[in-house]
């Protein structure tokens, strides 16, 4: 019951602070105006992410004073950092270079305060393998990569918070599952506050995340992982896979355009609209039907993952297949309907 009541305020709180901040940037015309690259018509206030990286932070601070659990003040310290300086490039638009520099200082002092993925398990060979120091590597890419890669992804209206709502959900359950306090927190905060703003956010948007709330979540989705790894005894190379699986077509996507834009000889460094998300709605479909497959095919893959390290459900023999399936079907559905339009 009093998780319940945590997860309704959190909602409440975040639905009003957002009608809050989009008053606040009408007033002060801090808004999002259309471009050659933008989804949107309209000049719209932009920036209402940061208050569900408040509104998340400071439930998992307090909850821990309910629910007994040690704070990663690692995580809060690079959660600041990512909130500036990507509130900072909402208004003043800063360099690519100070963006990148600021992530990695922040993936640093998680690492630094969390650890890093030290095994990560084989499928099918069912094998857990140590990474040895290469998993500072790996878990330093991952950590900045997603930060970015959540901030690509969050380019149509709704796409950024259904995807939250789906993985602070498959968080809150695998946190459940394995009696992980400070996890249950940190994804049912997400997934109370993202619902909360996807109604602000749905099309029609009435407000944009903004950086300040893409690059948070990213960085957030990065770090639960290693949150996660101080409540379990075994199964810790299981922990990344799941983590990916909570995100999978945003880091699917990510991947499959920047190997396409390659492939192209492209200049990958320079904004486009190349995503497989903004093909399909140049295509002719609406953000919400895309937001919705995109949701609904995460959800049929984050929630069979949430039940993995629990052994409920076996990775290779269930989950697996379902990760398969819903990838070919979003291939089918992009290249069908990219076959058939116009080119740009």
């Amino acid at each position: 019951m009093l998780l319940i009541l945590v997860l309704s305020f959190i909602f409440i709180t975040t639905y009003f602070g957002v009608a809050l901040f989009r008053r606040w940037s009408l007033k002060k015309g801090l808004l999002d105006i259309p471009n050659d690259r933008s989804s949107h018509v309209i000049p719209t206030p932009r920036g209402g992410g940061l208050v569900i990286g408040i509104v998340t932070a400071s439930a998992y601070v307090a909850a821990s004073w309910l629910f007994g659990y040690n704070l990663s003040y690692g995580y809060l310290i690079g959660s600041l950092l990512i909130v500036i300086i990507s509130s900072l490039d909402d208004v003043y638009s800063v360099s690519v270079a100070w963006r990148f520099l600021v992530h990695g200082i922040a993936a640093g002092i998680l690492l630094y305060d969390n650890g890093y993925f030290t095994a990560i398990y084989i499928p099918y060979y069912a094998q857990t393998v140590d990474l040895g120091l290469l998993g500072i590597a790996f878990s330093f890419i991952w950590i900045v990569w997603l930060i970015n890669s959540y901030n690509f992804m969050d380019g149509i209206d709704g796409i950024a918070g259904i995807q939250a709502v789906v993985a602070g959900l498959g968080w809150f359950i695998a946190g459940y599952s394995a009696d992980a306090p400070a996890v249950i927190i940190i994804g049912g905060a997400v997934m109370s506050s993202s619902a909360a703003f996807l109604i602000h956010n749905w099309q029609p948007a009435r407000i944009f995340m903004g950086d300040a709330g893409s690059a948070y979540l990213g960085y957030t989705f990065a770090a639960i992982p290693f949150i996660f790894l101080h409540h379990l005894k075994d199964d810790i190379g299981l922990v990344p896979l799941i983590a990916v699986l909570f995100v999978w077509f945003f880091v699917f996507d990510s991947i499959f355009t920047l190997l396409k834009r390659l492939l192209n000889g492209e200049k990958v460094w320079e904004a486009h609209r190349q995503h497989i998300y903004q093909k399909l709605v140049i295509s002719g479909l609406s953000h919400q039907r895309v937001s919705l497959l995109y949701g609904l095919f995460a959800f049929f893959i984050a929630i069979p993952s949430a039940f993995v390290v629990s052994g409920s459900l076996s990775l290779e023999f269930y989950v697996f297949p379902i990760v398969a399936m819903m990838t070919i079907s979003l291939l089918f559905v992009y290249f069908r309907r990219t076959r058939t339009s116009e080119p740009e």
